[in-house]
């Protein structure tokens, strides 16, 4: 798994500096050239993103003594992207002097004035998505918890289900071997029983034989 979040790495690396090249470009173009590099750059965002998608698919399959590295990779690449794109939105309404200049002549200050209330209302979008991306994350993990914890409760309860089970083999044999050491209890008392009577059997015989011998003399 570890091998295929690397290999995630790489591409997303490549992607990132072609992106990061082409963003400081476009303020530098106008017209058609710069429509074509915006829409090239919003396509490699998009494999960007699908990039991190699959990278946080791969950590959470990743044994969790080695999970929490690749999460703070992850997280570290995310704030990458986030970066990425608000440059991107900048750069998609920023112009380089020159052709700001050939583009709005005297209307370059109010320009700039409907420029920065932009960028003003973009952050506040993009503080927005974080909060609810941060929710999402947060939501994300502590589904991840319930669902170990309900998997350790059913692993302790099957615990405790066997233990009960072998408790009732240990009544069930304790209950044969007690009954087993009372008819043996029972079979020793009669034994004994029927040898004293035996004996004293014997010994009234014996005294009787002597007796009615020395009598006949």
């Amino acid at each position: 798994m570890s091998s295929d979040f690397e290999a995630y790495e790489q591409d997303f690396g490549t992607i990132t500096a072609e992106v990061t090249n082409k963003i400081g470009r476009i303020p530098k173009l106008s017209g058609e050239e710069k429509t074509q590099l915006v829409l090239n750059v919003d396509k490699q965002l998009e494999e960007v993103r699908e990039l991190l998608e699959q990278m946080d698919l791969e950590a959470r399959e990743i044994p969790i003594q080695s999970r929490a590295m690749y999460n703070s990779r992850l997280k570290s690449y995310k704030q990458e992207i986030e970066k990425l794109e608000k440059d991107f939105k900048r750069s998609r309404i920023a112009y380089s002097d020159e052709v700001r200049n050939d583009l709005l002549g005297d209307d370059a200050s109010s320009s700039e004035n409907q420029r920065a209330h932009l960028l003003d209302n973009t952050e506040k979008l993009e503080r927005s998505s974080r909060r609810l991306e941060a929710g999402y994350q947060i939501a994300v993990e502590t589904e991840q918890v319930g669902q170990e914890i309900l998997s350790n409760l059913n692993s302790d309860r099957e615990k405790i289900q066997r233990a009960r089970e072998r408790l009732r083999e240990t009544d069930a044999n304790l209950g044969k071997s007690s009954r087993i050491l009372t008819g043996m209890l029972r079979r020793i008392i009669q034994n004994r029983v029927l040898v004293f009577i035996l004996g004293a059997i014997i010994l009234l015989t014996i005294i009787l034989a002597t007796y009615f011998n020395l009598r006949g003399h």
